[in-house]
């Protein structure tokens, strides 16, 4: 027969009840589920069939309920501020708009990095090529590459070399459907 784990007795088998069943973040109510569930009697096996929570994790709830308490239970992502502030303010955002309205310093074309070193520039401090993209999207900036052209011909060679390769026969498209009508219907 399985061993029954120990749950330290920071609340009683009825508050546990009553937290799991007020509980309003699915998350937390779930944690209360399983501490209550085991501090009633429950062998971790039927706690884990209920809860759908592998028996590993119901033991890292239990270690930190046992060691911390309450304050252990439930989804604290949902606290994290995240970034305070964003990279730019208004103000640079609109420098940065007038930066890209011309090509950039070194040539070519504004692409992720080019923007984040404009950006390291201006903040003193190292921006990352990902911020660079985000800031460029969120300008609605795309990459536009033009389209490669054969460095070892002319431009007259090229264009020789479209008209010849248009119709082998040296004739127009719509005077060469004609022709190929007038047979067909003569034939």
């Amino acid at each position: 027969m399985p061993r029954r784990i120990t749950i330290t007795p920071h609340l009683s088998s009825e508050e546990l009840e009553s937290r799991y069943r007020q509980a309003k973040e699915p998350v937390e109510r779930t944690h209360y589920q399983i501490i209550w569930l085991l501090a009633s009697g429950k062998h971790t096996e039927e706690v884990a069939a209920v809860t759908g929570y592998s028996r590993s994790w119901i033991y890292e709830l239990v270690w930190g309920y046992n060691r911390i308490g309450p304050q252990s239970l439930g989804d604290h992502r949902h606290h994290n501020r995240g970034s305070s502030e964003p990279l730019l303010n208004d103000v640079q955002q609109a420098h940065l708009w007038q930066a890209l309205q011309a090509a950039p310093e070194d040539g070519g074309q504004w692409n992720g990095r080019k923007v984040a070193d404009w950006i390291a520039q201006l903040i003193g401090r190292a921006a990352s090529r990902q911020r660079g993209w985000e800031y460029l999207q969120q300008m609605r900036f795309r990459l536009r590459v033009p389209r490669p052209q054969h460095t070892e011909s002319s431009q007259e060679e090229q264009a020789q070399w479209k008209k010849k390769s248009g119709n082998p026969s040296g004739a127009t498209t719509a005077s060469a459907s004609r022709v190929r009508r007038t047979s067909v219907g003569n034939g």
